[in-house]
């Protein structure tokens, strides 16, 4: 390698490394701000946090950068790069180029608005208030629309978001594969819905203590093999996962009083994002390669950790007797009753605890929303009526209110449109994995009912985990399956398992 080029690489490294130092200042402030920092401080937290981020945004964009880049891409693949700083490179090649066209002041505007816009949605979900959560939103929407054109439309607006949670993905791919989905999993729903055998839920309808729904999600963690060392299991309005780096990666749960399984499931679901970013190889520490390829690769394993080990009759023939034991009397039920209890299709209003069929069709809700706003321009005044309509024709519901309706989600508070596409890819690529496991891990089943998670745990790590950004997407599910995606293993697992539970 060149003097310059040493040089150069020397520079960009370290100055990958201060970003990411800021990155991880800016995660501990936005998780302490949902976690219970005090509501009097959230305008000036707000504010702190935009200035920071501001900070950041002009060191990722600073001409220095642009430089040192330009120094490494000279010699192409043979400057004398490892795999890591090539790929490193790239990645920070093509956040440059989308970056520097924002202007680094409007970049800092949106970061506290978005912060702001977060916690009003808070207090506007806690109060059904929608009229008060809507200006944040009109600003956010109208911030978005401004960096789309600074960025340039790809073929629809709307792609040009899909691009920054799932690199690659466009509407066209997105239509095809939904509407594939839908075609085969609605007639599904409705053999469920007219089958004699519907499972009995009234056991789940009782007050479940609070202090043992933790003590529980706590134990399923440790089984898991989350590292408490490593991260810290909080409450929130919404339960999130904060990977800071692999030694610190904390996630958050939501309890219900009168539902033993949604804080439960939940924290399944944040630990299987936790255990993604816990065991990323060391050698990516201190670069943005050490985090999650993709949204959707992302979503997988929480996915597959909720769904496809969480909601298992191995699983429960295994962990029932557990459950059973921190709620005396309660779960007066087979274990064979509270698996199929807890996998019931049925429409419903909350995403987060829906059934993993009609679980598509929200995220299929939430997505025909989003290409409405930015590629038709609906406006947020109409998203409530919009999303009772869509919920009324695709799921036979109607919201009783906007906290349970258009305000559910924390995720448009935020900017984050282009997001929710992510949790069905997610899943299919869930079972995707799942197939190729179950094929290479001897005795897979077995391991899950002996209550022996870490093999899968340890399996996950080598093919995924460790990579952190280093793969594609793309590269991944090839890499791992021999396969590029295939939403058919998807409708493949959720048809037989519904046919065994409603007996069809």
């Amino acid at each position: 390698m060149a003097a310059k080029q040493a040089e150069a690489l020397q520079s960009f490294k370290e100055t990958i490394k201060k970003i990411k130092s800021y990155e991880e200042a800016l995660g501990v402030l936005y998780w302490d701000l949902r976690t219970g920092a005090p509501r009097k401080g959230m305008d000036a937290r707000s504010e702190a946090i935009g200035a920071l981020s501001g900070d950041m945004f002009k060191l990722s964009t600073s001409p220095e950068l642009g430089e040192w880049l330009a120094v490494l891409e000279e010699g192409g693949t043979n400057a004398g790069l490892t795999e890591i700083e090539r790929r490193l490179v790239a990645e920070t090649r093509k956040d440059y180029d989308r970056s520097v066209k924002i202007p680094p002041q409007l970049y800092q505007e949106y970061v506290v608005l978005a912060s702001q816009s977060e916690s009003k949605w808070e207090e506007a979900k806690e109060n059904n208030d929608y009229a008060g959560f809507q200006p944040y939103l009109e600003k956010v929407i109208q911030y978005t629309n401004q960096f789309i054109d600074l960025w340039g439309a790809k073929e629809t607006r709307y792609d040009t978001l899909l691009d920054q949670y799932e690199p690659g993905m466009t509407v066209g791919e997105l239509d095809r594969v939904f509407g594939g989905l839908r075609s085969q999993l609605v007639p599904l729903a409705a053999a469920i819905a007219a089958s004699p055998h519907q499972p009995d839920t009234t056991f789940l309808r009782q007050k479940y203590d609070k202090a043992s729904q933790k003590d529980f999600s706590l134990y399923i963690l440790k089984q898991m093999g989350y590292d408490f060392e490593a991260g810290r299991l909080d409450e929130s309005v919404h339960p999130f996962a904060t990977g800071l780096s692999p030694g610190d990666v904390r996630i958050t749960t939501r309890y219900l009083e009168d539902d033993v399984t949604s804080a439960l499931f939940g924290t399944i679901h944040e630990g299987g994002h936790a255990l993604y970013e816990q065991n990323i190889m060391k050698e990516l520490i201190g670069t943005t390669l050490c985090t999650g390829t993709s949204m959707g690769i992302h979503e997988s394993q929480s996915r597959f950790w909720e769904n496809v080990i969480g909601r298992s009759r191995p699983f429960w023939n295994r962990y029932f007797a557990e459950l059973q034991s921190r709620f005396p009397g309660q779960l007066d039920v087979t274990v064979d009753q509270f698996y199929r209890g807890n996998n019931v299709v049925q429409p419903s209003l909350i995403r987060i605890e829906a059934d993993e069929l009609t679980y598509n069709l929200h995220i299929i809700i939430r997505y025909e929303m989003e290409k409405l706003i930015f590629n038709e321009g609906a406006k947020a005044a109409d998203l409530p009526a919009l999303w009772n309509d869509k919920y009324k024709e695709y799921l036979g519901v109607t919201a009783a209110s906007d906290a349970e309706g258009v305000l559910q989600d924390v995720h448009w508070s935020g900017g984050a449109f282009g997001y929710f596409p992510s949790y069905s890819l997610g899943n299919m690529y869930a079972a995707q994995f799942a197939d190729t496991m179950e094929r290479e891990l001897q005795g897979f089943w077995q391991l899950v009912e002996d209550g022996n998670l870490l093999p899968i745990k340890q399996w996950l790590t080598e093919r995924i985990y460790k990579y952190g950004k280093l793969r594609s997407p793309s590269e991944l599910i090839q890499n791992v399956t021999g396969k590029p995606l295939d939403p058919q293993y998807l409708v493949t697992y959720l048809t037989n398992k519904y046919k065994d539970i409603y007996k069809l």
